[in-house]
């Protein structure tokens, strides 16, 4: 199959190595650009758990000053990851999706152990500690990055799509789908894309895309991409 990732690089790295080697063609087309932000002077050792919805959280927060051992709860696998190579031994992963690490949160982390510090992006699909602070818990919340579309596709990836029609693109954010959408009016690829299969990380996602009629959507969580291939036809 012909499969199109559109996260950056090097969140992609290990899934395309893993498709390619299961002989599968893939297109990177990144849709946004990450980009740091910088932070004031945070007194980690206030809190006694931290959490991350994204590995680039972790890429972008100085750590030195952050124990080790404190309790690091990860949206996924890929972040865990990312955690344990910064040296955070104490952390797990609730599997790709955002409510379940809110379980993982309630039942693994009394709420009268101390505060939590919730490490995101500018842009989030939920309110994650907005949720914890309705269940009692005492969060903070830092951003340390954003993120910016991506304007244009380049000549040799727009002139192999044309040729070889996706069957897959994967999207994995609202933000992403938004413009992606814009590339597609802008580089005429609508009648391309009805021939192909979306895989969406929500169904708010998928809803921005919604004006193309593709063959098949389906909704994944990060680090499923595989085993949702195979529904597929």
């Amino acid at each position: 199959m012909h499969i199109i990732i559109t996260r950056p690089i090097e969140d992609s790295l290990e899934l395309m190595r893993s498709l390619n080697l299961a002989n599968h063609t893939v297109t990177h087309l990144p849709l946004i650009n990450i980009k740091k932000i910088s932070n004031k002077n945070v007194n980690f050792h206030n809190y006694k758990g931290i959490i991350f919805t994204s590995a680039n959280a972790i890429k972008f927060l100085d750590t030195k000053n952050i124990p080790k051992n404190i309790h690091c709860f990860c949206v996924g696998g890929a972040t865990e990851k990312k955690a344990k190579d910064f040296g955070f031994y104490n952390a797990i992963s609730a599997g790709g999706n955002v409510d379940v690490l809110i379980e993982l949160i309630i039942r693994t982390f009394d709420k009268n152990f101390g505060r939590l510090l919730y490490v995101s992006s500018e842009f989030i699909s939920k309110e994650l500690d907005f949720e914890l602070k309705k269940k009692g818990y005492s969060v903070d919340r830092i951003t340390n990055y954003t993120s910016e579309p991506i304007n244009q596709i380049k000549q040799n990836t727009l002139d192999y799509i044309k040729k070889n029609t996706p069957d897959i693109i994967i999207v994995y954010s609202e933000k992403s789908a938004i413009n992606l959408k814009d590339l597609i009016k802008k580089y005429s690829l609508v009648d391309v894309m009805v021939l192909s299969n979306l895989m969406c990380i929500s169904k708010k996602t998928s809803k921005v895309l919604e004006f193309i009629k593709w063959k098949k959507i389906i909704f994944f969580n990060p680090g499923e991409e595989e085993f949702f291939l195979n529904k597929i036809n």
